[in-house]
């Protein structure tokens, strides 16, 4: 099963693609690809969410997920950054469901967890564990990391039949 992480966000999005096979103790989790969609932050705000649509197409076209996990919203400390994020987030999610993946969203602080052992990990620790964990030379990009992040914990999380159970994943209802 194909799975895609997405950072959203209004001027860099990343993304992650890994594949999940096998089953129990023989569950293989291998580093498809990762990446950005950058958008220039001098054009509109409106050009910059089109530019988030069309590369999650192209992506989404391409690797095909069957599942996509994505960050939860949170609200931080602007208000109007968050709101930026949401629109962000909404175009993410309208073409995941629109291409017909299941969505699945996730707390920063449980995919830090569950991908270091801590949910106040710095992102240059959770960065450093995914290298490890999918056996990469570097990932260039942290947005790409946080992106990876999500799929790799999104993997864990379904493979897992003790955490399955748990029923802590939440699917979003589209």
């Amino acid at each position: 099963m194909i799975i895609l992480g997405i950072d959203p966000g209004s001027r860099i999005t990343g993304f992650g693609v890994i594949q999940v096979s096998g089953h129990g103790a023989h569950t293989r989790i291998q580093h498809i690809n990762h990446g950005v969609i950058l958008m220039k932050p001098t054009d509109p705000f409106p050009l910059r969410m089109k530019e988030i649509g069309e590369g999650m197409q192209l992506i989404l076209r391409k690797y095909k997920p069957a599942q996509v996990a994505i960050e939860k919203i949170f609200l931080g400390r602007n208000a109007d950054s968050a709101f930026k994020l949401g629109h962000a987030r909404g175009v993410a999610l309208y073409e995941s469901a629109r291409f017909g993946c299941e969505v699945f969203e996730y707390a920063t602080r449980l995919v830090k967890k569950g991908i270091t052992g801590r949910g106040g990990a710095s992102k240059e620790e959770v960065q450093a564990s995914l290298e490890k964990l999918l056996n990469l030379k570097a990932i260039s990009r942290i947005d790409a990391s946080d992106a990876l992040a999500l799929a790799t914990f999104h993997a864990f999380r379904i493979t897992n039949p003790l955490l399955r159970k748990a029923g802590r994943s939440q699917n979003l209802d589209l």
